[in-house]
């Protein structure tokens, strides 16, 4: 095999794929980059079987052929390059010569057809998203999803398509997050109903991979089974979106009933604006660097006003700031580090917050619903 490439392009490839090799692996194949020239195209390939990313690079070649070669190794050496251009070439014992400008290096790679294929995931009837609009919904709710394997659904993210409206729903024990969004109904007019749950970690590097054009789509395909079959099938999905595909297998079984975790109604409303209150929030939580225990984030909420204050062994802080408040005064207690995650991820001037009561879940939504966040209070 000899390709020549241009090394943004080489680079580019590299990152890309490299998101989907295993950090510990047994299966050594599994810690190399195919590069797989055995036909019109310089194709790139990683995986760690449950996750393959497999991307297209411009470049020449000259001679057809499919090498592997050690993932971290290849891509350090590409990194360090200054030349522009990029020459790969290997011979039948896998012995590879990587030259550019007056740098070569030398290594011996592996047989590219170690490599299994990507799995086939059918592409008809693909569901159609903005990158734009995948990539917000991803970092507004993934800071939600559990990292513990013991909760396996929590460690995903619930995907809900129904006609052109995609759900997106997250959780970890204490809090959830959910956004919703209009698909195109043009480009989405022969859709079927899907419930999946996606991997984190899928979602997390696709965030990272794709542009997050509003103009520029990824077309998502799922693998339909039989509803009795989902628990002993494994389910793929497939993304597909400039010259890059990644395929995932989806978390088996079903994901938790969220609906009924909400109430419609409220005693409390208070309309505040965000970045007062995030920043009152990023001053509070100065106190947790002097001091060993994290104590609660009180709301202390009156008319028109909210008390915010954090009280330690040896320190505390106060703030009050102006708010709207429709119905009985309240005082609670947050996690700091929970309501963060969800305000700064908003982008509204001016976020609702509504309250049961002390004991029960506070949610912060817009009048669209488009987003929706659940957060459990704290006991002091």
């Amino acid at each position: 095999m000899k390709i020549v490439c241009k090394r943004n392009d080489l680079l580019k490839g590299v990152n890309i794929v490299s998101k989907a090799v295993p950090t510990r692996t047994t299966v050594t194949i599994l810690e190399c980059i195919k590069i797989d020239a055995s036909s019109d195209n310089i194709v790139m390939t990683a995986s760690d079987t449950q996750l393959s990313i497999e991307t297209k690079i411009d470049g020449t070649i000259e001679d057809r052929g499919i090498i592997a070669l050690d993932a971290k190794f290849f891509s350090d050496i590409v990194k360090t390059l200054t030349s522009d251009t990029v020459t790969i070439e290997s011979d039948s014992n896998f012995h590879t010569k990587i030259t550019s400008g007056k740098a070569k290096f030398e290594t011996t790679g592996r047989s590219g057809e170690d490599f299994s294929p990507l799995p086939l995931v059918p592409s008809n009837n693909p569901i159609v998203i903005s990158q734009l609009a995948l990539r917000e919904s991803i970092q507004q709710t993934i800071f939600s999803i559990a990292d513990s394997n013991d909760q396996k659904p929590m460690t995903g993210e619930q995907f809900k398509i129904e006609k052109n409206h995609l759900r997106v729903e997250s959780l970890d024990g204490h809090r959830i997050s959910i956004r919703n969004i209009t698909l195109n109904e043009e480009l989405n007019n022969n859709q079927e109903d899907y419930d999946i749950v996606i991997s984190g970690k899928t979602l997390n590097e696709i965030s990272k991979i794709i542009n997050g054009g509003a103009e520029d789509m990824v077309n998502l395909y799922i693998t339909k089974v039989p509803e009795e079959k989902k628990n002993e099938v494994t389910q793929f999905i497939k993304f597909e979106f400039d010259n890059t595909t990644v395929v995932s297998t989806l978390l088996p079984g079903g994901y938790y009933n969220i609906e009924q975790m909400f109430s419609s109604e409220y005693q409390t409303k208070v309309k505040i604006n965000r970045k007062e209150l995030l920043d009152c929030i990023n001053r509070a939580t100065l106190l947790y660097a002097i001091e060993g225990k994290k104590e609660p984030f009180v709301m202390n909420v009156t008319e028109g006003n909210m008390e915010l204050n954090i009280r330690t062994f040896n320190s505390s802080f106060d703030e009050n700031i102006e708010v709207e408040k429709e119905g009985m005064d309240i005082d609670i207690a947050f996690n700091p580090k929970f309501l963060n995650d969800a305000l700064r991820v908003i982008d509204d001037e001016d976020v609702t917050l509504y309250f049961i009561n002390p004991k029960a879940p506070c949610s912060i939504k817009d009048e669209n619903e488009s987003y929706i966040y659940l957060i459990l209070p704290v006991n002091r």
